[in-house]
């Protein structure tokens, strides 16, 4: 197995700046060819824009303008030139938010992090995200294939049957969310089962030094990416784990959030994303991920542009249990129910897990009769607590992170 997924990853500062030139020309023009992203950049002259410079120039695209644009103009919202009935697959995240997807060539370029997680043809790779509605077990399963591993679609939950799969077939690498493969871990010795798995690439939450420390222990080597449902793969770990190294299919700008401005190199940002696939060409994408740029190169000797990875969120959007909750949910939650005045959602840690609470306030006192309400709008069970009107901190906030990722 070779050490780097291609040239491109070990690429010159100059070889980089030449290959910019070309690239970001035509995935601006490509951008234009969709009426939705014409529309939202103008009358922009594609053959200018070929520096991070004059990138830094066009509108910051927010997933608040995706989803305003799917409303007018369903599915996509003109953000694609291609139409719906172009695509394999077309996908459904919180909000609701649409995204095409492909079946060929990697199309979200997974493959690169697999490759540097050392997994390879003869592996086998349960892939522990979601197959329903959402692209993360698409994403995952694209990846392995581009690197010759084989993949057991597992999806979510059925814990023990995971754990029976995972023993029968003698699963080498677990894929999924951060914390899931607690699950099955501790599942496994509740079942007195020894299970091979010596590899996990994970995504969709962060991973927390002690949860990583502890597969360690465990003999799992644990790395993660950042990926959305939109843009693919956007960064990745490799075994220097110092920082997330940009994948070679995107063009990643940490800027002031709310701004779009560039910030100084080093300081924490909103990250923002052009992508150069040329079937979904977007231009700008505000993530409302923070991050910031790390110095140098990867003592891997991968050459493109660190970042120090997942620091919160530009807005209270947060992902809790590889989910998104958005504020708009939490307003959804509160209209259905005319009782209820305010509500808030906290995000805490029980043990290695993700954790959520909805504080309601609201004369009510029984809280189960939230329960189905909460899941319907968030999508994701959470204890209930009732406070009196009024309880609620004064403070803006409808989505509040307690974790700690130090």
């Amino acid at each position: 197995m070779s050490r780097y997924y291609d040239v491109l990853e070990t690429r010159s500062a100059d070889e980089r700046a030449a290959a910019l030139s070309r690239d970001l020309p035509q995935a601006v023009a490509r951008a234009l060819s969709a009426p939705g992203l014409a529309a939202h950049l103008g009358g922009v002259d594609a053959a200018a824009v070929t520096s991070l410079d004059a990138l830094a120039k066009l509108p910051v695209l927010r997933k608040s303008d995706l989803s305003s644009a799917q409303k007018t103009s369903p599915p996509f919202g003109g953000m694609t030139p291609r139409t719906a009935r172009g695509f394999a697959h077309i996908f459904q995240s919180p909000g609701p938010i649409y995204e095409p997807g492909e079946t060929s060539a990697d199309w979200w370029r997974m493959g690169r992090f697999l490759h540097a997680a050392g997994v390879g043809p003869g592996d086998i790779v349960q892939n522990c995200f979601g197959y329903h509605l959402t692209p993360a077990g698409m994403i995952f399963e694209s990846g392995a294939r581009a690197v010759g591993a084989a993949v057991l679609p597992a999806g979510t939950g059925q814990t023990e049957l995971q754990v029976r799969a995972a023993v029968d077939i003698g699963t080498t690498v677990y894929a999924g969310t951060p914390d899931y493969l607690k699950v099955i871990l501790d599942k496994a010795a509740e079942m007195n089962e020894v299970l091979t798995i010596s590899r996990a690439v994970v995504g969709g939450g962060a991973l927390f030094p002690s949860l990583r420390k502890e597969y360690a222990d465990r003999g799992i080597a644990c790395l993660q990416c950042y990926a959305t449902a939109d843009l693919g793969n956007i960064a990745y770990e490799s075994p220097a784990l110092e920082g997330m190294i940009v994948d070679e299919g995107v063009i990643v700008e940490i800027v002031r959030p709310g701004t779009g401005d560039p910030v100084p190199p080093g300081e924490v940002g909103e990250v923002v994303v052009t992508t150069l696939n040329p079937d979904y060409p977007l231009i700008r994408f505000a993530t409302g991920d923070l991050s910031a740029v790390l110095p140098g190169m990867s003592p891997c000797g991968r050459t493109n542009l660190r970042i120090k990875g997942w620091m919160g969120r530009a807005d209270q959007t947060t992902k809790i249990k590889g989910m998104f909750v958005r504020p708009e949910q939490v307003a959804a939650f509160v209209a259905a129910h005319p009782e209820v005045t305010r509500a808030r959602v906290i995000a805490t840690r029980e043990g290695e897990m993700d954790a959520m609470t909805v504080r309601i306030e609201t004369e009510a006192r029984d809280p189960a009769r939230y329960a189905a309400g909460v899941v319907e709008a968030l999508k994701l069970k959470a204890t209930v607590e009732l406070v009196a009107p009024g309880s609620l901190p004064n403070d803006g906030k409808v989505i509040e992170d307690l974790r700690k990722y130090d």
